[in-house]
């Protein structure tokens, strides 16, 4: 990590990642929506997943991935899920039906779960039994019927998070073949009507090409963390809490703004210091280079940059840090204090940790129950209320906009 002042910060910081590969991703989708299950297998065994006969994890792989689970494992996945219900169940309790009436006229909303959607749950690097949790236990809060997961080298943690979060199917294949075959449906993949979870940056380019053909939560991926600081932060902490996202691929980013050059200098010795014994050394040492740390003059700058760079995790453990978080508009999921470390919220804490990256925080938070239902609309109108008030304000607008079979049909209501 390089460290850089305030005033030499250009605009390259700030700048949009644009996708790569998209010719090979809407080839592969293409494919997959042409052949099926037979493209599914292709490229399960180019991109190295192996030789798949079968796709769905049968009940006997399930049962016995949950023997072979560490008791401790166990328990540790079960506490995740009860506090991810716990604050899932809590956002639900806020989304009601309304419905209103004034003058004849009654309008309302029903809050209605998606049906079907799919869960993309990463497996290349490392077994993710984190991320199908944060997918399915929101999802079947909600009320979706059907929830199937998709995860390449799919691991028997991984089965069993799935299967005790609430996954009605898993399927072991990953990559943009996983999410186009979730998208369009296949001989065995049941298409969905929504898709959600992480990913590299190939299947978030997927999941860009494929919305509208179903919906998707946002554009997720690679991890990036934003922590701002000063004296009374943790050099320690800091260090860790760095090298945790920047072990995730060599694509992740993190980033350290601080108003104490001795504190900057303290976290890069201790980044060393952990990178000689971390085992995800390959990784984190390569994708910590990405990352930079920024000198600012005061807490006030360190709040500007953040809220424009938008980041995917931010922690605030500088002093004081709780009477700031209003002046924070743009993030993923905000961790403060010493603390409240990211990993928690990685976990157990109860937050989702599927989170928008790539500024894209600017007009959306991370994913939530409300990602897994529907506000649908209606109304009722009296017939006075259509003759009295509606019909003739309607036909005036109609007719300002030139859409005379709108006037009609406004007109006639006061006619019969």
């Amino acid at each position: 990590m390089n460290i850089i002042d305030i005033k030499k910060l250009d605009d390259n910081f700030f700048k949009y990642k644009e996708f790569v590969g998209i010719d090979t991703v809407n080839q592969i989708i293409n494919d997959v929506k042409a052949s099926g299950d037979n493209s599914i297998k292709k490229y399960s065994k180019k991109f190295g997943d192996g030789e798949l006969d079968s796709f769905e994890i049968t009940e006997e792989e399930i049962e016995t991935a949950l023997s072979e689970v560490p008791s401790d494992i166990l328990k540790s996945i079960e506490y995740a899920i009860k506090n991810v219900k716990k604050f899932a169940q809590a956002q639900l309790s806020n989304l009601k039906d309304i419905e209103i009436s004034f003058d004849g006229i009654t309008l309302g909303h029903k809050v209605i779960p998606i049906e079907r959607i799919g869960a993309y749950v990463p497996g290349g690097n490392y077994p993710l039994p984190s991320s199908a949790i944060m997918s399915v236990v929101p999802a079947k809060i909600a009320g979706v019927k059907e929830a199937i997961v998709c995860s390449p080298k799919v691991k028997p943690v991984t089965i069993a998070a799935c299967k005790v979060a609430g996954a009605d199917k898993i399927f072991k294949i990953g990559g943009v073949q996983a999410v186009a075959a979730m998208a369009y449906g296949t001989e065995t993949i049941p298409k969905v009507d929504k898709i959600v979870g992480p990913g590299n940056k190939f299947v978030t380019a997927a999941k860009k090409e494929v919305y509208g053909i179903c919906g998707i939560d946002f554009l997720a991926g690679p991890s990036e963390v934003l922590i701002i600081a000063d004296d009374s932060s943790n050099a320690d902490f800091i260090a860790a809490d760095l090298l945790a996202q920047a072990e995730h691929d060599k694509d992740a980013e993190a980033y350290l703004i601080t108003t104490s050059r001795k504190l900057a200098n303290k976290v890069l010795e201790k980044i060393d210091e952990y990178l000689k014994v971390l085992e995800t050394s390959d990784i984190a040492s390569e994708s910590i280079k990405n990352g930079c740390i920024i000198i600012t003059e005061n807490i006030d700058q360190a709040i500007e940059i953040s809220n424009k760079k938008a980041p995917e995790h931010l922690e605030i453990c500088f002093e004081n840090a709780q009477d700031y978080t209003d002046k924070f508009k743009n993030y993923g999921s905000l961790f403060i204090g010493n603390y409240s470390a990211e990993v928690f919220g990685d976990y157990c804490s109860g937050t989702n940790h599927i989170l928008p990256t790539n500024s894209i925080s600017r007009y959306t938070g991370g994913l939530s129950v409300f990602d897994f239902v529907k506000i649908q609309t209606y109304q009722n109108i009296s017939k006075k209320a259509s003759q009295d008030y509606l019909s003739p304000n309607a036909s005036n607008l109609a007719k300002t906009e030139g859409l005379f079979a709108h006037k009609l049909s406004a007109d006639l209501r006061c006619k019969f």
